[in-house]
């Protein structure tokens, strides 16, 4: 199968865009050497007028069409995946929550399952974010905090002999008992990031200078930075090998803090995300998270004491608000909602570009941002 896309402004992975044609075979990305090589009848779109990007990767969400990742099904996990792909988020590693092990066994058993069978209308499943249980008490937010534990290698370990080594991430709160010999024993193995911590600014230090090398949403459910306190945005600002994630849905972080946290970090570490819970893409109500009621309005999720329970908008409308609403440059925003995250997971290689070599996930966008088509390995999904 061939086809090519011309005509369109096609991002790079530097985090521009220029005129050029993108060739397809099968479902890879390919040269236009290559593409003439294998010859054939071909199919050609014409993008004038659009942008061409990388199908987005959202490394932190936890459900969204009434799922949650934690529901531990694979029917709950093909409902996620499903809706992602339709927005034009064509990889994902959905988070798991502050749970006892044996339910978070039955979430990695799951998603084993679910990977490995062949889903062509959904989002291609690269692993799970393991957000809790070695949190703090103290900065739990919309986590159940009956179910938070020191963390603990061994059952980290059990974890990912059961998701047969699909852990992507695993957060933990430095300043909690075990967690740097956690981090130093873990760290090259898997993604390690900072969240959910009462930190300050020399104990995230620590933990990055062990291995850790993300912020989980930064600036939520964590101390703020300020000038004699910077705590671990500081932390992670300071050390160039840390990216950060931020949720830019409009309710999260204001507009003004996010300009400033790309003058901060630059679009070379700054991963978006989405957060998103199961009522995502559904209308207001209430819904579960994590076994809490949580009550939905417009885009705002909140527990009933008021915590911001996750978003309920999904990656690429957070994309869509970073650029209109907040003044972030599109190729900026692609950078750190294609690129980013899929160095972050480890997936570099197959994903995130359009690079050749590199699976066809691709989403022409027009000029106001709305999602014209998704190409999902080399096809149009109906």
């Amino acid at each position: 199968m061939l086809k090519k896309i011309i005509n369109g402004l096609v991002f790079k992975e530097c985090g521009s865009f220029v005129p050029e044609t993108v060739y397809i075979c099968d479902e890879k990305i390919v040269s236009q050497e290559t593409y003439y090589k294998t010859g054939g009848d071909e199919t050609v779109i014409d993008a004038a007028g659009n942008y061409v990007i990388p199908g987005l990767t959202d490394i932190h969400f936890h459900g969204c069409m009434g799922s949650d990742c934690c529901d531990g099904t694979v029917e709950a996990l093909y409902t996620i995946a499903r809706y992602e792909l339709s927005q034009g988020v064509t990889s994902i590693t959905p988070a798991t929550m502050t749970m006892p092990e044996d339910v978070l066994t039955k979430i990695c058993c799951a998603a084993k399952a679910f990977h490995d069978t062949v889903y062509p209308d959904s989002a291609d499943f690269c692993g799970l974010y393991m957000e809790g249980p070695f949190i703090s008490a103290d900065k739990k937010g919309a986590q159940n905090g009956k179910y938070i534990t020191p963390a603990d290698s061994a059952m980290f370990n059990r974890l990912q002999d059961s998701a047969q080594g699909l852990i992507r991430t695993v957060v933990v709160a430095p300043e909690t008992e075990h967690a740097m010999d956690f981090i130093r024993e873990n760290s090259g193995r898997v993604n390690i990031s900072i969240a959910h911590t009462a930190a300050d600014y020399d104990t995230a230090k620590k933990a990055l200078s062990c291995g850790a090398s993300q912020l989980t949403h930064m600036y939520n459910a964590m101390p703020p930075f300020s000038h004699r306190a910077p705590g671990p945005i500081g932390a992670a600002a300071d050390d160039e090998n840390c990216r950060a994630e931020l949720i830019c849905d409009g309710i999260h972080v204001h507009p003004a803090v996010v300009r400033t946290t790309f003058k901060m970090f630059g679009d070379d570490r700054i991963i978006l995300i989405s957060d998103s819970m199961r009522a995502a893409g559904l209308a207001d109500g209430q819904y579960d998270l994590g076994g809490q009621t949580v009550t939905v309005k417009g885009n705002l999720a909140v527990l009933e004491d008021g915590t911001i329970a996750g978003s309920v908008t999904n990656l690429m409308d957070c994309m869509r608000i970073a650029v209109r609403d907040m003044g972030i440059p599109l190729a900026s925003a692609v950078k750190c909602a294609a690129v980013n995250p899929a160095k972050a997971v480890g997936i570099y290689q197959e994903y995130g570009s359009l690079t050749p070599g590199k699976y066809a996930n691709i989403v022409l966008l027009d000029e106001n941002l709305n999602r014209i088509t998704v190409i999902h390995h080399g096809i149009s999904p109906k």
